[in-house]
């Protein structure tokens, strides 16, 4: 397969192109002429790795299980970058960064709090606090649509659903900001951008607060996910049972609180940049609040929050008539699956009356669907509702300020003016 011209003049490893824009004509282009396309070694990447831009070898991908491996074999971690530095193997490989059968294992352990039947049980939860939310605007006519709405109900929903008192929830944002933004110059240390402390420092204050919630939980157990850490028994593969240690649990924390804020809160984000360029479905959807399941589900695929993830070859195998050799690295690029031609009809259009819509922002099925899907939505329809019926004037009045990083599809700051805001009995 011949790369395409305009690929070799792009690196897809350079975050400050994705701190400027999206660059979709280059995901049109590879996965027209070479969907699944070797992309060579740059400036800040030192391997080669495929890249696979096509919804249908993407959904093969994630067909392939553990052949096409989350984790990658001694002192390598395999999802959070395209190349990543040696780590050591151990708890920090749970869920997203191992394969069946230890991932299923882990899974087991929290999944019981992300089932349809749980997530509906927060649904009048998440309505009322929706509703503060924006009533906590308090007549401001002018803000920050990331810092002031968009993050707030993911932040209440996790600190909830893990056990963090809503008091500290707004340490979690920061925490985060951190964890995802450490290339970003806004949440790096302006005195030394290159402190090795950038990032580490608060993901060591997160563990710290992580091992003191979790003697707390042991004192005074209570009906969250961080008692249940506490109290859970993992069997083995080789049938042995043990406890989860503090350090695991740690990671537990981490991974759900990053997961469980960060991804909603830009989704949110993306949903509202999408409904003000195209602002037909805004007041469709005003008029019809019965499209808001599929106008979410549009929301996910036009801007997902997670551009991509990174696979290794855990042996020699063949996809989409590419030969790739055991541990070379594949990143599966969803951003540009989910506006693949042959899927979606005019895919650049956000259609909130798209049916069906087989997006893939929670990943193309298998052991690694997204454990939180049913939250996600159900968070995401419950605040763009009280959007349209209490602010159904918000404008954006700037562009955005997009994060520097090459697995999140973040936005960190989008000025908006608010407009009127409708009385929450009348809406």
């Amino acid at each position: 397969m011949s790369p395409p011209t305009l690929a070799t003049a792009i690196d897809l490893t350079d975050m400050d192109m994705f701190a400027v824009r999206e660059p979709y004509e280059v995901y049109d282009e590879l996965r027209a002429r070479s969907p699944i396309w070797r992309h060579p070694e740059t400036a800040t990447h030192d391997e080669p790795f495929w890249l696979v831009t096509s919804h249908d070898l993407i959904t093969k991908a994630h067909r392939m299980g553990p052949v096409l491996s989350h984790q990658t074999g001694p002192g390598r971690n395999g999802t959070g970058g395209i190349i990543l530095p040696d780590v050591e193997m151990g708890p920090g490989i749970m869920m997203v960064m191992t394969d069946p059968p230890d991932h299923t294992r882990y899974r087991k352990l929290v999944s019981r709090g992300f089932t349809p039947r749980m997530v509906r049980k927060l649904e009048h939860w998440l309505r009322a606090r929706s509703h503060l939310i924006i009533d906590a605007l308090d007549g401001r006519t002018e803000g920050d649509f990331v810092v002031d709405l968009a993050s707030e109900l993911p932040l209440m929903v996790i600190a909830e659903i893990v056990g963090v008192p809503q008091e500290d929830r707004h340490k979690l944002f920061e925490w985060t900001n951190s964890a995802i933004g450490r290339f970003d110059p806004e949440f790096q240390d302006h005195d030394d951008p290159h402190s090795p402390l950038n990032g580490p420092m608060d993901a060591f204050n997160m563990t710290i607060y992580a091992q003191q919630l979790t003697e707390e939980k042991r004192r005074c157990p209570g009906d969250d996910l961080m008692t249940k850490l506490t109290q859970a028994e993992v069997t083995m593969a080789d049938g042995t049972v043990t406890e989860l240690s503090d350090l695991e649990i740690s990671v537990f924390f981490t991974l759900l609180v990053i997961a469980g804020n960060e991804t909603t809160r830009n989704a949110i984000t993306h949903g509202l940049l999408a409904f003000q360029e195209f602002p037909d479905q805004w007041e469709l959807l005003r008029r019809h609040p019965e499209l808001m399941p599929s106008a979410i589900d549009e929301i996910l695929r036009y801007g997902s929050p997670v551009r991509y993830f990174r696979r290794t070859a855990a042996e020699d195998l063949e996809l989409g008539g590419a030969h790739i050799a055991a541990g070379e690295k594949v990143a599966l690029w969803y951003l540009a699956a989910n506006r693949d031609p042959e899927v979606f009809a005019d895919p650049h259009r956000f259609d909130i009356t798209r049916t069906p819509n087989p997006h893939v922002a929670f990943g193309a099925g298998g052991a690694h669907h997204c454990l939180g899907a049913n939250l996600a939505k159900l968070e995401l329809e419950i605040f763009f509702e009280a959007l349209i019926n209490r602010l159904p004037e918000i404008e954006v009045i700037g562009p955005p300020e997009r994060l520097r990083d090459l697995l999140v599809h973040g936005i960190k700051h989008l000025p908006v003016r608010y407009g009127p805001v409708a009385n929450a009995e009348a809406a």
